[in-house]
């Protein structure tokens, strides 16, 4: 049964080919869309690539002070993360690191821009980098302000070129200051904002104080990491316990907000403090797929309806010689299944060619997008989607036809 379906789908697909392009078109290019979409968010959200570490970590990097007439919100400074957060009992280990400033450099009369950051020594402890060549800066050399750095495999090839070998022992000058370099990670793409740049320094090179730790606010964030999942729980309860005991440094505030956020928490984080934005996101993003899925449905719905009085007669005869509406909607349905399938297929084609171009033309530092399980897992269910709700009221009105009505539009 389902391959004279098949067959019936093609034959009706092939005798109108201009509405036939119109709908593949309209599924192909609304898929595409999507699934490059998805493909972003799915990156975004689900590439553990530095923080593979993910389950047990907690990510603080915003606070807010907030008064009757006054309202301040910044990045935490190293000062409370190193003596506040620092000081916990229930993390194993507390990452420290600055958000990335940019600097220029000059290679053979190029200008290099160099994304910076800073961070202490238990930052190479909580994160997983992959490093290509050498390691990390260790706690001594931290402490004894070394001039050393970690560069991205990128930076790699910008400074030194594609042909060379190893780099571990060389230096590199940024902002006039030489640095040793002591290893070599695998890129993270700037979308990644809290662990992105192009070299790592110890905080201790840098000429700001870091001593000061009734300033709370600062360019810094942190990652805490517990022993087990099972401490995690108990690692929020104790930061939140922190804050309001918090000394209020400015009168004009009465006020302190600041989370320890799980990784999607802390990534959507809108600043509104009784909720973490997931729910904003998620609700933007659905409305957005809602409407991209719409107009082509819409359009197709159009497009199914105008077949159908096409086939009137079809319809009249396959009802006089005994077809129950029943089969009919059901083998509409099917036609329509097939039809966004078709376009379906397109649409990855189409999605796997968007994709390598993005990637090639290097829009967004450091970004691979792929095509997973994940991203046509959706595909699939917005085929689906497509298939059902674009072809039940046009099979709907098919199945209401009157026999001789039909018949007599042969």
């Amino acid at each position: 049964m389902l391959k004279n379906y098949f067959k019936i789908a093609i034959a009706v697909l092939r005798r109108r080919k201009f509405f036939t392009f119109i709908s593949l078109f309209g599924i192909s290019f609304t898929l595409t869309i999507l699934m490059v979409a998805t493909a972003f968010i799915d990156k975004v959200v689900n590439d553990d690539y530095p923080d593979k570490k993910r389950d047990r970590s907690l990510y603080i990097s915003h606070m807010e002070m907030a008064g009757k007439d006054a309202m301040n919100s910044a990045g935490l400074s190293f000062g409370f993360l190193d003596h506040y957060v620092g000081r916990m009992k229930t993390p194993v280990a507390v990452a420290i690191s600055s958000n990335f400033n940019a600097t220029n450099t000059y290679v053979n009369n190029r200008k290099i821009v160099i994304n910076y950051k800073y961070t202490n020594a238990a930052y190479w402890d909580v994160l997983e980098y992959k490093f290509l060549e050498g390691k990390a800066f260790s706690k001594q050399q931290v402490a004894n302000a070394e001039r050393v750095t970690v560069i991205s495999e990128d930076m790699k090839k910008e400074y030194f070129g594609d042909d060379t070998g190893p780099v571990v022992g060389k230096y590199l000058e940024a902002d006039n200051v030489k640095y040793r370099i002591c290893g070599v990670v695998k890129n993270i793409p700037i979308t990644c904002y809290s662990f992105y740049a192009d070299i790592y320094l110890p905080y201790t090179v840098s000429k700001n104080d870091f001593g000061n730790y009734n300033n709370y606010m600062g360019d810094f964030n942190g990652v805490i990491l517990a022993k087990n999942t099972a401490d995690v729980p108990k690692m929020k309860r104790e930061f939140d316990a922190i804050i309001p005991k918090l000394p209020i440094p400015d009168k004009q505030y009465n006020k302190i907000y600041s989370h320890a956020d799980t990784y999607l928490e802390g990534y959507v984080r809108t600043g509104n403090e009784t909720k973490s934005g997931i729910l904003y996101v998620t609700l933007a993003l659905s409305l957005f797929a809602l409407f991209v899925m719409l107009l082509p449905t819409l359009n197709l719905v159009n497009i199914n309806v105008t077949r159908i009085m096409e086939r009137s007669s079809e319809i009249g005869v396959r009802k006089a010689f005994g077809a129950s509406s029943q089969t009919l909607v059901y083998q509409f349905i099917v036609e329509n299944l097939i039809l966004t399938f078709l376009g379906g297929l397109i649409g990855v084609v189409l999605s796997l060619i968007a994709m390598y171009f993005i990637n090639n033309a290097r829009l967004i530092a450091n970004l691979e997008l792929t095509l997973n399980f994940t991203v046509l897992g959706y595909a699939l269910a917005i085929c689906i989607f497509f298939g059902l709700f674009s072809g039940v009221y046009p099979a709907w009105r098919m199945s209401k036809l009157n026999v001789v009505t039909a018949l007599k539009a042969q």
